[in-house]
């Protein structure tokens, strides 16, 4: 039996629109949860296109031209704008008959291509019973029949699996919204052998210490904690008449150990350091489950790794600022300031589900509009956007 995937209905009218625009091939990405019964796609988004494209439409139909860094590109800018508990599930492909042949196979190729480089940048490990099959959407432009398959990401060697592509309208009307605040204060030392004082480098060391603080933490949802086992309903109220569309749970606190526990010993190391980063701040953190009997464990681990993700993502996002705008080559090494850009969210189109994304204090409003239809082909408006944090540095 392969995997299900329930898709949100206006998909479906999405893809058929692509298809009437297709100039040999259109590509593009899925966007969902994954859960242990079936998989979920509450998003398609194309591929955005690159200036030369335009101009280089004119000729005999290839996938020979598939630029392969472009869309892996995309992939890893739109990962970011994924709250807790969503993931790019998959790729698919809109082509012409002529290339049915060859799009099954740069759709493997790029779905392997993509899995590797998100995993990457994940300071996070995946579970061991983490679902690793991703959706390869194949959808012919002139009879607009669609194939679903699946490719193991695990296993190198893996063959296509066939998967069942099911609609299903209000996909994600009562999902539950997860969110708790984070103080965040991270030391890292710099050590006086490190060369150059690779910033970016010393801090991803340190955030990945943090993070393995993070996936050890406890979690204390309504002021309890939960076995892991358990369904993260049962004993919710349900009131009559509720027209919510999700449930939320905001009252979540997050406790980090302070110290390893008496059995676990631990050696002191003296180390020469000329100098130290320190991360401060508040995080709002925000994750989304499935409404389909949830465990408590795959609420933790959505919001965990949104947790982890969000400090990880602003981090580079600000390393990538500062190349862009001072040159990798600066030196001076005075106490310096920066502000990590702050978290807003945006509502999806016919969702109860929020994507996020990050700005820096001087970005205007326009600036994000024009992200959120580059990256995920969604016109947001201005007063939709809200900016969920004070500054933090």
């Amino acid at each position: 039996m392969g995997r299900t995937y329930l898709v949100e209905e206006g998909i479906g009218q999405y893809l058929t629109e692509l298809s009437t625009k297709v100039k040999p091939y259109v590509t593009g990405l899925l966007i969902g949860q994954c859960s242990p019964q079936r998989d979920y796609v509450i998003r398609a988004v194309r591929t955005p296109p690159k200036e030369q494209q335009q101009e280089d439409s004119v000729g005999p139909a290839k996938l020979a031209s598939l630029d392969e860094e472009w869309i892996t590109t995309h992939a890893s800018q739109v990962s970011r704008m994924l709250p807790g508990g969503l993931l790019v599930l998959g790729v698919f492909m809109i082509a012409t008959p002529e290339l049915a042949k060859d799009s099954q196979n740069a759709l493997r190729k790029l779905i392997f291509s993509v899995e590797k480089s998100l995993s990457k940048r994940r300071l996070w490990k995946p579970a061991e019973e983490e679902i690793s099959d991703r959706a390869a959407l194949q959808i012919c432009s002139a009879t607009k029949k669609v194939v679903c398959r699946t490719y193991d990401v695990q296993d190198p060697k893996s063959s296509a699996k066939p998967a069942d592509w099911k609609y299903q309208s209000a996909l994600t009307a009562s999902w539950l919204a997860l969110s708790c605040t984070v103080n965040v204060n991270i030391h890292i030392p710099l050590l006086a052998t490190s060369p150059n004082h690779d910033l970016e480098k010393n801090t991803k060391n340190g955030l990945n210490r943090w993070s393995k603080q993070i996936e050890d933490s406890v979690f204390l949802i309504n002021g309890q904690v939960k076995d892991e086992d358990t369904e993260l309903l049962v004993g919710q109220k349900k009131l009559r008449g509720n027209t919510q569309p999700s449930t939320q749970f905001s009252d979540i606190k997050v406790l980090t150990q302070l110290c390893q526990g008496a059995s676990a010993r631990s050696t002191a190391t003296v180390q020469v350091c000329s100098g130290s980063i320190n991360l401060r701040g508040a995080v709002k953190c925000r994750a989304y489950v499935h409404s389909n009997k949830p465990k408590v464990k795959e609420a933790i681990q959505a919001l965990k790794r949104d947790i982890i993700n969000t400090l990880s993502d602003r981090c580079e996002i600000l390393f990538e600022d500062l190349i862009l705008n001072e040159g990798p080559q600066k030196k001076n090494f005075e106490r310096e300031y920066h502000v990590l850009p702050q978290r807003l969210f945006v509502p999806v189109t016919g969702s109860s589900v929020m994507l996020s994304d990050y700005k820096f204090g001087d970005e205007a409003a326009g600036e994000i509009q024009e992200r959120f239809v580059e990256m995920l082909d969604q016109a947001v408006q201005a007063e939709d956007i809200h900016i969920a944090e004070d500054i933090s540095t």
